[in-house]
């Protein structure tokens, strides 16, 4: 039986789906269960019979992060540290996500998993704590390290561009940060392709991998994709919106963000046999997709 801890988020609430529609067993815990707290979860561990551990759990407000980081390296630190120190325990295989966050975005190629990280923000740096804590406490790991993530549980990109552009003239977008927006459901198929092979039997070599969709954006290009596929589908019913490109340096955040943070792919295409789908695509598939939640754009 899969946990897949968190999966109340926008990302443990697609795996739990994709479980289901697979008919992999699986129990699913949120806050309930406190990953701060080894005891909580070893007492709710005894007794099941646990094969998998899939941790979605996480402090991702970014902004927030900077003047929250105890919080912040609590639940991306301390708690995968005492998830993977159970899953050793237990004997069983631990899937943990991580972000583009702890590279610093002075790359110009795609970023491979062996590459430097250097973390430029609390978000990102708690996030590569506990990158390490998870490989300190067991050699069973793989961590999927992913971005730009949507998906239809819970606010996200799409949702609010989408509402903003049906409410206002124009829209604002920045265009000099680079990455890869990355379907929730692209994730979820990896982690259960590594679950499904492993359950066979076959080898799926531990460590790093990179997951998201394939190409390369902007968050305005993203932005134009978006007005386009939704004004086709009939979404996006104010067609007059503007959407404008801005730098960075006009909207100020408290966190910095990488200026590029495209993942190399090439791995976990390889080492899983799959290919990956282009971000254009997987867009499409989320717009049209009886998942997507109309509420969330009004």
């Amino acid at each position: 039986m899969v946990w897949v801890i968190g999966r109340k988020g926008m990302l443990g609430s697609q795996v739990c789906r994709t479980l289901s529609e697979n008919k992999v067993d699986f129990l699913g815990t949120d806050s309930g269960v406190s990953i701060l707290d080894y005891s909580v979860l070893e007492n709710f561990a005894s007794g099941k019979d646990i094969s998998f551990i899939v941790n979605c759990a996480a402090y991702t407000a970014v902004d927030r992060a900077e003047s929250e980081a105890e919080k912040a390296r609590a639940l991306n630190a301390d708690g995968p540290r005492n998830i993977a120190r159970l899953a050793k325990k237990l004997g069983v295989p631990f899937i943990h996500i991580s972000t583009d966050y702890v590279f610093g975005g002075t790359a110009s190629s795609p970023i491979s998993e062996d590459t430097p990280i250097e973390p430029i923000g609390v978000y990102g740096a708690t996030k590569a704590e506990g990158e390490k804590a998870v490989a300190e406490e067991t050699d069973d790991f793989y961590i999927l390290r992913t971005a730009w993530l949507y998906g239809w549980a819970g606010k996200n990109f799409v949702y609010t561009m989408i509402r903003a552009m049906n409410s206002r003239e124009s829209v604002k977008v920045v265009n000099d940060q680079k990455g890869t927006p990355t379907n929730c459901v692209t994730l979820a198929l990896v982690i259960l392709r590594i679950i499904g092979k492993r359950t066979k039997g076959e080898v799926v070599p531990n460590g790093v991998y990179h997951v998201t969709d394939l190409g390369e954006t902007t968050w305005f290009g993203f932005t134009k994709e978006i007005r386009k596929q939704a004004l086709e589908m009939g979404i996006l019913t104010n067609k007059g919106c503007a959407v404008n490109p801005c730098a960075t340096d006009e909207y100020p955040t408290p966190a910095k963000r990488p200026a590029y943070s495209v993942l190399d792919k090439t791995k976990v295409q390889e080492v899983l046999g799959i290919a990956l789908p282009d971000w254009q695509e997987s867009l499409a598939g989320f717009l049209r997709s009886e998942s997507f939640d109309n509420e969330r754009i009004r």
